[in-house]
């Protein structure tokens, strides 16, 4: 398999459920705006969506989307139980974490990187994250991790896009509660080392 990627976007989540997997993987840099990978292939030939991440499988096809690419690949490897199984209200409560990770809180950041947003428009940003950020907060209140006490592929995701905040100077100091969340992800080795390979950490 081969992950698309661009260093400490959204798919770092994938990334890092890949190395929590323990499975056998390469990875190729994207330039986004360029539309085009570090091997200079036309990324737009691999996701038209022209956005990472994209996962291309051992038999050709691709996949797309965050969420789903974690699932699959914690599917892949159901003994590291990144995933509860299918079929159980378990992993349903998993789907509504990515979910609401995905749409509350990666796409209220987006205006925030974006160059033609407005002042309105980042302010207006600012206050939905305030307001889902405080909600999820109190949700992380005496849990590890978002589904207790085991790590599944939700917190990678949730870990990438909180660490977004040191890049559009979101002060998430209010809520202590992601610190020693953040902290406590970034300490497993598979995060260290997707870090390291996507060289954002040294």
């Amino acid at each position: 398999m081969k992950l698309y990627f661009s260093p400490g976007a959204c798919s770092l989540a994938p990334h890092i459920a890949l190395l929590e997997a323990g499975l056998d993987f390469t990875t190729e840099k994207v330039d986004i705006r360029a539309r085009k990978t570090e091997s200079g292939a036309d990324f737009l030939a691999i996701n038209p969506k022209g956005y990472v991440p994209a996962l291309e499988l051992k038999d050709g096809a691709v996949l797309t989307e965050g969420p789903a690419i974690v699932q699959f690949i914690a599917d892949l490897a159901p003994d590291r139980q990144l995933a509860p199984a299918n079929g159980t209200m378990e992993r349903y409560r998993l789907v509504e974490w990515l979910n609401f990770i995905s749409t509350e809180i990666h796409k209220s950041f987006s205006p925030l990187f974006r160059p033609t947003s407005t002042e309105d428009m980042k302010a207006a940003a600012r206050t939905h994250l305030t307001n889902r950020l405080a909600w999820l907060a109190g949700q992380l209140e005496g849990r590890d991790y978002l589904m207790g006490s085991q790590f599944t592929v939700a917190d990678g995701y949730l870990f990438t896009v909180l660490g977004w905040a040191n890049f559009v100077q979101f002060d998430l100091s209010a809520w202590p509660v992601f610190a020693a969340y953040t902290q406590r992800v970034a300490s497993r080795p598979a995060v260290q080392q997707a870090l390291r390979d996507e060289g954002l950490l040294k």
